[in-house]
C-alpha cells in the first residue's frame, strides 16, 4: 500500500487516505487529479470496502478506462473489474437496464443519438404540418434537450405558463405537442435518447423509494470526477445517491468549468460546502505539467474572474519560455505562421507531430490550419469532425443492427427499410407510420401483420415488406447464438451493402467500403476488449451500447504516424501538448460576441482561455489577425481582451507587423508601404515563413538554384525567361512535379 501512497505529494495524500464523510478536491490545472481519485479508490479498497460499493462517475469512457486500469495495477485486475466506473451516461443505462420494468421500458432500449432525434422531429414536424422555418428541428431538439437536463417533463412543461408563453412569443405555439410526440414516440419505440438517461434515472429514483434505498445501500462510496462539469440533472442525482451515508467524494476545478452552454452549473461545485456542511475541503495547487511562466501567465488570466473558488496555483518547473504573441495581417496568413512555425521547430529541435496542437474557437477558424499543414506536408488530425460513427454508410449498417436486437426501433427501421433499395418507397413508409400511429402500434407490427392491415398497399409491395420481415427475424434468430462479429458478417453479406458500394465505382464508394472494413475491425476490438469484463457474452446488444455512450474524444487514431493536434479548446479539455498555438484571439471571436453581453458568460470564456493556457507544458504562442472573413466581407478585427490581461513580464511580442519578409538579420525594421491593403506577410519569425515578392524586389532566382516553395515544397529551377518582377521559372520539384512559377507573386526561398 504504501508504494503508491508515497508517490504523492502532502496534498495529495490528505483526500486520498480520508475515508468517511464527504470530500472536496480543488485540484489545479495539472495537478494530479486523477491520481489522486485512483489512489483514493485504491485505498478504499485495501482498507476493505467492497468494490461492489463503490461508484465512479466520469465524463469519458477514456479517463474511466485508465483510472481502472490503474487501480487494476494495485489492487489486481479481477477486484477492480467488480468496480462500477463509468460515464455518467454508461453507468444510469446499466442502471435503467436493469430497473426498466419499473418504467414500462423493455431493458433491451434503444438509446437514440442526437441524429435519431433529429430525425425524428423532423418527421413529427412533417407529420403535423408545421412551417419548416419556424419549426427547425434542431432547435427543437436543443429546446427538448435543455427541458430534459431540468427536469422538465412534458406534464411540467403545460403546467408552466411561462415556459408555453415563451415559445408562443417565439412564434412555435405548437412546441409542446412536439414534445408531447416525441415522447411518446420514443416511449412507443421502447427508445431513450441521451437525456432520457439522465431524467428517467432520476425518475426513477423519485418514483420508487424502493429502487433509490437499494442503490444507496449499493453506494456507500460515491467519487464524481470535473464535478465543475455537472448539471442539474447529474447533481440530483448524485446528491440522492449519497443522502444515505454522505461519502461522497468530488474532484474538480472550478477555473476550468467551460460547459455551461450544455448545461454544467459552476454553482455545484461552488456551493458544496453549503449541501455538505461537514465536508473537508483538500486544495492540489502544485501543477506538475507546464512551466512557471505558463503557469503564473494563466494565473494572471483567471485572477479577473470574481466567481471563483480561492487557489493559488504554482509549480517547480523551469521557468521556461515566455508566451509568444503574434499578429499577422489575415486569417490566411495566421495559418501560413502556424504552419511555417511548427515546421522549423520540427526540424530545429527534432520535434514530433503530435507534440504540436493547434487550438481555436470554433471549428470554423481550422480551414486556414488544414490548408496550410497541407502545403506543408504536415500530418494533422482534426478533432470534433463528422466521428467515424455518425458516417452514412455506418449509421446504415448500424440501423440494421440495432433493428436486430430492438425491432420497435423505428429510427432504425425507417433509415434501412429500402437501402439497398427493394422498392419499398416513402409513399409505402408513410402509410405504414399514419397506421401505426392511429392504431398505437410499432411499423414493426404492422408490416408483421401486413396482409390483415387495410391500409392500400398492393400485393407486390407488400411481398417485398414480407421478404423484409423474414430477412430481419432470420438474423434475430441467429443473433441468439452469434456474437457482434459473427451477425455483423451475417448481415453484411445477405444485404448487399458492400456490393452496392463496389457497383458505383466511385471514390466516395470506395471510401465508404473501408468504413465498412473498419466497422468490422471496431467489433473485432471490441470482442477482444470484453474479456476483460465480468460476464459479457460479447453480444450485439452490448456492442451497440457501447457504440452509442462512445465519444469523440475516447477515440485514438490507430495509425502509427504521429499528427498535429487541431480541435476546439472545448476538446482540448484534459489533454496536454508541448507546444501549442492558440489562433483567432480576437474581439468578437474569443471572447466570442455572445459571451460578452454578461459577466457570467464572459467569465466562462476567460476560463476558456485558461483551459487554453493550461494545455501546454513548454511553448506557448497566441495569435491573432488584423483581418477575418466573415460572411464573405473582409473585417477589421481587435486583439482579445485576454491578451491584455496576461502579465506582461511572462508575454514577449512575437512581431509587429512588416510588409514583407527580409532574411537578412539586419533588416528587422518596419517599412511602409503606399498601398497597405496589398496582402503582407511578417517580420522575420523562422526562415520558412516565406515572402511574397514585389515588381520592385524579389528574390532573383537562375538555372540550377535549389528553393523552398510555400505549396510545392523543395524544388530546382531548370529554364528561366524574362527579366525582373515579370520574370518566369521552371522548377522540377520533387513531391510536387514541373511547375512554372511567376516571381513577383510567388513565395519561395533560395536555398544552398
Amino acid at each position: 500500500m504504501q508504494d503508491y501512497l508515497n508517490q504523492l505529494n502532502d496534498s495529495q495524500k490528505l483526500p486520498t487516505i480520508h475515508k468517511d464523510g464527504p470530500v472536496m478536491v480543488i485540484a489545479g490545472a495539472g495537478s494530479g487529479k486523477t491520481r489522486v481519485l485512483t489512489y483514493r479508490i485504491a485505498y478504499l479498497m485495501e482498507m476493505g470496502v467492497d468494490p461492489f460499493s463503490i461508484l465512479a462517475l466520469t465524463f469519458t469512457n477514456k479517463a474511466a478506462r485508465e483510472m481502472k486500469e490503474r487501480i487494476g495495477l494495485i489492487v489486481g485486475a479481477s477486484k477492480a473489474k467488480t468496480l462500477w466506473m463509468g460515464t455518467f451516461h454508461s453507468i444510469f443505462a446499466r442502471i435503467l437496464r436493469s430497473e426498466a420494468d419499473y418504467l414500462g421500458y423493455s431493458s433491451n432500449f434503444s438509446i437514440y443519438d442526437t441524429q435519431d432525434s433529429e430525425r425524428l422531429i423532423s418527421s413529427i414536424i412533417k407529420e403535423l404540418k408545421l412551417d419548416k422555418d419556424l419549426y427547425k428541428y434542431r432547435n427543437i431538439r436543443n429546446r427538448i434537450s435543455s427541458l430534459k437536463n431540468n427536469l422538465v417533463t412534458v406534464k411540467a412543461y403545460y403546467n408552466n405558463q411561462e415556459l408555453i408563453q415563451q415559445d408562443k412569443e417565439s412564434r412555435r405555439p405548437m412546441f409542446g405537442k412536439i414534445y408531447k410526440t416525441y415522447v411518446n414516440r420514443c416511449f412507443k419505440a421502447s427508445a431513450m435518447d441521451f437525456d432520457d438517461l439522465l431524467l428517467k434515472t432520476n425518475e426513477l429514483l423519485n418514483r420508487f423509494p424502493e429502487v433509490l434505498n437499494k442503490y444507496q445501500q449499493r453506494f456507500k462510496y460515491i467519487h464524481v470526477d470535473e464535478y465543475q462539469d455537472t448539471n442539474h440533472s447529474q447533481y440530483l442525482i448524485v446528491k440522492a445517491l449519497a443522502d444515505k451515508f454522505e461519502n461522497i467524494c468530488v474532484v474538480g476545478d472550478d477555473a476550468q468549468s467551460i460547459y455551461g452552454f450544455r448545461g454544467a452549473n459552476i454553482e455545484n461545485i461552488l456551493s458544496f460546502q453549503k449541501d455538505y456542511p461537514n465536508s473537508s475541503v483538500y486544495r492540489l495547487e502544485q501543477n506538475y505539467r507546464s512551466t512557471q511562466n505558463i503557469v503564473n501567465a494563466a494565473n494572471s488570466v483567471i485572477n479577473n474572474n470574481l466567481n471563483k473558488l480561492d487557489k493559488k496555483v504554482w509549480t517547480e518547473n523551469e521557468i521556461g519560455e515566455k508566451i509568444e504573441i503574434n499578429q499577422t495581417i489575415t486569417d490566411s496568413e495566421e495559418g501560413r505562421f502556424v504552419a511555417s512555425s511548427i515546421f522549423e521547430a520540427k526540424y530545429n529541435q527534432q520535434l514530433r507531430n503530435d507534440e504540436f496542437a493547434v487550438l481555436y474557437r470554433t471549428n470554423a477558424q481550422s480551414r486556414s490550419i488544414e490548408d496550410a499543414l497541407r502545403r506543408k506536408n504536415i500530418p494533422f488530425q482534426i478533432f470534433g469532425g463528422l466521428s467515424f460513427y455518425q458516417r452514412k454508410e455506418i449509421k446504415d449498417v448500424l440501423a440494421y443492427l440495432r433493428l436486430i436486437v430492438n425491432p420497435s426501433d423505428e429510427e432504425s427501421l425507417k433509415r434501412i427499410i429500402n437501402y439497398p433499395p427493394r422498392g419499398i418507397g416513402q409513399t409505402t413508409l408513410e402509410k405504414i407510420q399514419i397506421f401505426s400511429n392511429e392504431n398505437n402500434l410499432t411499423i414493426f407490427d404492422v408490416i408483421e401483420d401486413i396482409n390483415n392491415s387495410n391500409i392500400g398497399i398492393n400485393n407486390g409491395t407488400k411481398q417485398k415488406l414480407h421478404d423484409f420481415l423474414c430477412m430481419i427475424k432470420s438474423f434475430q434468430i441467429e443473433n441468439e447464438n452469434l456474437n457482434a462479429l459473427e451477425i455483423l458478417n451475417e448481415v453484411l453479406k445477405r444485404v448487399g451493402v458492400i456490393n452496392l458500394l463496389k457497383n458505383e465505382g466511385t471514390p466516395e464508394s470506395i471510401s465508404r467500403i473501408e468504413n465498412i472494413e473498419e466497422l468490422i475491425n471496431a467489433v473485432q476490438d471490441f470482442i477482444d476488449g470484453q474479456r476483460e469484463i465480468v460476464d459479457s457474452k460479447s453480444s450485439l446488444s452490448e456492442f451497440l451500447e457501447d457504440v452509442a455512450l462512445i465519444s469523440d474524444l475516447d477515440k485514438d487514431s490507430n495509425k502509427s504516424e504521429p499528427k498535429v493536434s487541431l480541435m476546439t479548446i472545448h476538446l482540448a479539455k484534459g489533454l496536454e501538448f508541448s507546444n501549442v498555438y492558440i489562433v483567432g484571439l480576437e474581439e468578437d471571436l474569443f471572447p466570442s460576441a455572445l459571451s460578452s453581453t454578461t459577466r457570467s458568460d464572459l467569465e466562462e470564456e476567460r476560463r476558456l482561455f485558461y483551459v487554453a493556457l493550461t494545455r501546454a507544458k513548454k511553448k506557448i504562442i497566441l495569435s491573432h489577425s488584423k483581418t477575418r472573413y466573415r460572411w464573405g466581407k473582409l473585417n477589421d478585427c481587435e486583439p482579445s481582451r485576454f491578451i491584455s490581461e496576461i502579465n506582461p513580464q511572462f508575454i514577449k511580442i512575437n512581431n509587429i507587423i512588416n510588409s514583407k519578409v527580409n532574411f537578412n538579420k539586419s533588416s528587422e525594421s518596419k517599412i511602409r508601404f503606399k498601398k497597405p491593403e496589398r496582402k503582407l506577410a511578417l517580420k522575420k519569425i523562422t526562415k520558412t515563413i516565406f515572402p511574397s515578392n514585389s515588381v520592385l524586389d524579389y528574390i532573383d532566382i537562375n538555372i540550377g538554384d535549389s528553393i523552398i516553395h510555400n505549396r510545392f515544397g523543395k524544388g530546382t529551377v531548370l529554364t528561366t525567361e524574362g527579366i525582373g518582377g515579370d520574370k518566369k521559372a521552371e522548377v522540377k520539384f520533387e513531391t510536387s512535379g514541373l511547375k512554372k512559377i511567376l516571381l513577383k507573386f510567388a513565395k519561395y526561398q533560395k536555398v544552398g
